[in-house]
């Protein structure tokens, strides 16, 4: 893949800008179709996707084939909420006889739609669906280490029929990403990635001169999950194990911190720890896999390192590691997933196994305090930390995990409903979620983003997405003008008749 320069990143923000009013233009009714239509399509090639998914980004086959169903969700629900937000007629606002307020939805204008290397194809389709529904142009970038991923989106949504002025894919690194951000064409940015890079974003769109433009953005966090000792302890256990290492723990949502109460503490970390035992480690292509490769060699070079810090810190300790074995890269025969009818190829290109090195072993951590753990950040992949908490500490031990600033998911393991429910209340995050695990949202149901330190809202898969690519227009006329309220005469009317009758 030849990444695109920063000079094609302005030339591209230049075109959305022409396309943008034609796109604009383009009715409701026709965007969401356009959308159907590309989730049509990746049903129709999801095993190829899913393989896509695999062999790039290291998906094991059960999350390849969940990515592809989200992204099959967000078309369809991105499709419905443009038909029932843009598509109907202007909504009445009250206001006094002879007069007619309405209120309605137009695209705010050409977004940059930057989409993150752990689900390349749900979330990045996702923001870009988003902001076509909407009626922006689109200028999509692409992670740089998932960009077969990013071209089979911008492909499905191009043959639906999104005119290419109107979507345009750009793969490249972060000088690309920067030159797109510093286009002043551009009206917004939608993207998902780290915390520190959302806040350089934030920063150059707020140096711009011109018009104001919208970050939406949806970062990272250090999420907990709380267990006290009402909790049954194999499924605590289970849905922290799930949490914390599925996808190699690179995702946003997975859990970070898992917080015992003292009394039920050995009993579940001895559950955890025999769950980690069961955990393969290995090829993603192959079924019996649980927990792939990490996206890089980079990401495991940091993951490397964090884990040989960790014997020089005070009060921390290695509990539990689990045993990798002997992992050899793939062979490039074959193809994973039915129906990959090129062999694992895109483009008629081989995509390259994972190498050994970009593997890390599942690992349990004890810490000695939630605010120890805040000092370190976000540990992004299969590492679980715990620390134990006393029973008249709940609700300090929620408010430690606020202080840690972040806010993106947080569960609770309690069969006291009266507690399940004040913490939720009380709790610091986007996505709460009790008596289950911490990751796996689903579109229209479980609307997901953070706060604080991760993300801007509004939440991706809501209803409340849509509007924020859009901006709103009021339309206040003077009825009499044009000879009256019809509709007051048309009443009096009606009222008259049943008088007389």
């Amino acid at each position: 893949v030849a990444p695109a320069t920063p000079a094609a990143a302005r030339a591209a923000a230049r075109a959305a800008a022409r396309a943008q009013a034609g796109w604009a233009a383009t009715p409701a009714a026709t965007r969401a179709r356009y959308l159907r239509r590309a989730a049509d399509a990746l049903v129709d090639c999801r095993h190829r996707a899913a393989a896509v998914l695999v062999r790039e980004a290291g998906k094991t086959l059960e999350d390849a084939a969940a990515e592809v169903r989200e992204a099959v969700d967000f078309l369809r629900y991105y499709a419905a909420e443009a038909e029932r937000q843009f598509g109907a007629p202007p909504q009445v606002l009250p206001g006094p006889t002879g007069e007619l307020n309405t209120l309605s939805w137009e695209g705010r204008g050409p977004f940059a739609c930057i989409g993150p290397w752990n689900f390349p194809l749900a979330i990045f389709l996702g923001q870009v669906a988003a902001a076509l529904a909407a009626g922006n142009a689109v200028v999509a970038k692409a992670a740089p280490q998932t960009p077969l991923a990013g071209h089979l989106a911008c492909r499905l949504l191009r043959r639906a029929g999104v005119p290419p002025d109107a979507l345009q894919f750009l793969p490249g690194d972060a000088d690309l990403g920067q030159a797109l951000v510093e286009a002043p064409e551009l009206a917004g940015v939608a993207f998902t990635g780290s915390t520190t890079t959302a806040q350089k974003i934030n920063r150059t769109l707020a140096a711009r001169d011109g018009p104001i433009a919208v970050l939406v953005a949806e970062t990272g966090g250090l999420n907990a999950m709380i267990v006290d000792s009402t909790a049954l302890p194999e499924q605590a256990a289970r849905d922290a194990v799930a949490s914390a290492f599925r996808s190699a723990g690179q995702r946003c949502s997975a859990l970070r911190l898992l917080l015992l109460q003292e009394e039920i503490a050995p009993r579940v970390l001895q559950l955890v720890a025999g769950a980690m035992d069961e955990l393969s480690v290995g090829d993603p292509a192959l079924l019996a896999t649980d927990v792939g490769p990490l996206i890089d060699e980079a990401a495991a070079v940091r993951l490397r390192d964090y884990r040989a810090s960790l014997e020089d810190r005070p009060g921390w300790r290695v509990l539990k590691e689990c045993h990798l074995g002997g992992i050899k890269g793939r062979e490039q025969e074959g193809g994973a997933g039915d129906g990959d009818k090129e062999g694992g190829k895109e483009g008629g290109r081989p995509l390259a196994p994972a190498p050994p090195t970009t593997f890390f072993p599942p690992t349990l951590v004890a810490v000695p305090s939630t605010a120890a753990l805040g000092a370190v950040g976000e540990v992004f992949g299969p590492v679980l930390h715990v620390a134990t908490f006393r029973g008249d500490r709940l609700d300090q031990t929620v408010a430690e995990v606020g202080a840690l600033g972040y806010g993106l998911t947080f569960g609770l393991h309690s069969r006291l409903d009266g507690r399940a429910q004040r913490v939720a209340r009380a709790a610091p995050a986007g996505n709460v979620y009790l008596n289950r695990n911490v990751v796996g949202a689903v579109v229209g149901s479980q609307p997901f983003g953070g706060r604080g330190l991760s993300g801007t809202g509004p939440k991706a898969g809501g209803p409340h997405y849509l509007p924020r690519f859009a901006v709103e227009k009021v339309v206040s006329e003077n009825t009499a003008a044009r000879g009256g309220n019809a509709a007051l005469l048309a009443a009096l009317g009606d009222e008259e008749e049943e008088g007389e009758g």
